[in-house]
């Protein structure tokens, strides 16, 4: 391992995200999470105003926008780096006017009418796959190797249809999805972390992955609660790191930011571990 990957810190400000919805609805303790989440080793705050689980109720581009303003607001001047977490236009446009330096899509940026305004952007853009196509995730039964010729002809057909845009290839990331985003079945996510190297080899992109907490890793540990799926959401966070994933989002990033440096002692003699930066350039804090 010659660089950690850039860690993103989840702050949702939602009323029913799996892990942790209502919790930080309120700006001010919105902002004090995204404080320590940054304290904890976070180089980018992701913030999602809506969630996307199977269970999420609908949440209207307007909605997302009044949790978001405030929040943003807040950290402007922090010199904390903000991702928003969104596959509404509106709420993407809002995002870019408000100068976020990321834009993560689990739709994977699905609106054409878009690509003009995304062109012109500046930030990176983090192109998501997800079985469903289209809004939360869904109860899928789909195999494991369905899933992989999934995730290959959707980026094959995504990238392109942006680089045909004008959306430089640089500012591009890819995240292959995990969990419901995937499949119903378990070992669908495990097989497609076991092949994060092939998929940084097909597209020569930098890759990002999101296994915090989710309900698929209790299948090979204990943990049903997503409060008791810490020790396993850290073991795949370091395996995809060693698999030489670039981004990794997480809701403990204090708990990555030990893993990784325990992890580098050991792998290079106890040397300071420097933050990797992609070929493609990254924002750190």
């Amino acid at each position: 391992m010659t660089g950690r990957p850039v860690v993103f810190g989840i702050l949702n400000i939602t009323e029913d995200s799996f892990s942790d919805g209502g919790a930080y609805l309120d700006p001010a303790a919105a902002l004090a999470q995204a404080r320590q989440l940054a304290a904890g080793g976070a180089d980018v705050i992701d913030i999602g105003a809506a969630a996307s689980n199977v269970a999420a109720r609908p949440v209207s581009a307007a909605e997302e926008i009044r949790r978001l303003d405030p929040v943003i607001a807040g950290l402007a001047g922090s010199g904390v780096a903000v991702s928003i977490d969104s596959f509404r236009p509106e709420v993407q446009r809002f995002a870019i006017a408000r100068g976020v330096e990321f834009l993560n899509d689990i739709e994977g940026f699905a609106e054409p009418a878009l690509y003009p305004a995304l062109a012109a952007a500046q930030c990176r853009l983090i192109v998501m796959h997800a079985v469903q196509g289209r809004g939360r995730a869904q109860q899928l039964d789909l195999s494991p190797a369905a899933v992989e010729r999934h995730i290959d002809e959707f980026f094959a057909a995504r990238l392109a249809a942006l680089e045909r845009a004008g959306i430089a290839r640089e500012r591009l990331i890819i995240d292959p999805g995990m969990g419901f985003f995937l499949s119903s079945r378990p070992e669908a996510s495990f097989r497609v972390l076991a092949g994060l190297a092939r998929l940084k080899r097909r597209f020569g992109l930098p890759v990002l992955i999101s296994v915090s907490r989710k309900s698929f890793l209790a299948q090979a540990a204990e943990g049903r609660d997503p409060a008791e799926r810490g020790a396993a959401t850290l073991a795949a966070e370091l395996f995809a790191a060693g698999r030489g994933v670039d981004y990794i989002r997480t809701h403990d990033p204090a708990a990555l930011r030990d893993g990784l440096a325990v992890t580098a002692a050991l792998q290079n003699r106890g040397r300071p571990l420097r933050p990797r930066r992609p070929a493609s350039g990254a924002i750190a804090i």
